[in-house]
């Protein structure tokens, strides 16, 4: 049997036992590896880095999810705008977290700031074409 290398992890998640080698979550959401410095396209890198956040429900990324509403970045910070599929979403602080936890493991982002949108209100309509391939693939209708 082959062995599986784990990742080595850094920041707030150094430490943890090898069956939580991902993140607190468990362990579900697998990222990239953290840069050594800020790619040359750091709009385009960081929805891909927050795409790989998944929905703590379903196995699904939050832009391909229609969660992430835009995402800057100056001076080392990044600013998420984030909206939830409901007010009263049970997931809402696993979802903060582990979208910290991906961009902070980055060593040239200093911190991130998480702005909670709520207009427009979450519809499905705002899942992309990939997630709802993702979805139907799960057998979850989209409508």
């Amino acid at each position: 049997m082959a062995s599986v290398e784990m990742p080595v992890l850094v920041g707030p998640r150094a430490g943890l036992p090898p069956a939580l080698a991902s993140h607190v979550s468990g362990g579900r959401d697998r990222w990239s590896e953290p840069l050594a410095s800020a790619p040359a396209d750091t709009q385009t890198w960081l929805w891909q880095a927050v795409n790989e956040v998944l929905d703590p429900e379903i196995p699904i990324g939050l832009v391909d999810l229609g969660l992430i509403y835009g995402i800057s970045f100056e001076a080392g910070v990044v600013d998420v705008d984030l909206t939830f599929t409901a007010t009263g979403c049970p997931c809402m602080d696993f979802i903060r977290e582990d979208l910290t936890d991906r961009l902070e493991s980055e060593p040239w982002i200093v911190d991130v700031r998480i702005n909670e949108v709520w207009d427009p209100p979450w519809t499905r309509d705002l899942i992309t074409e990939r997630g709802r391939r993702l979805l139907k693939s799960l057998g979850v209708g989209t409508g």
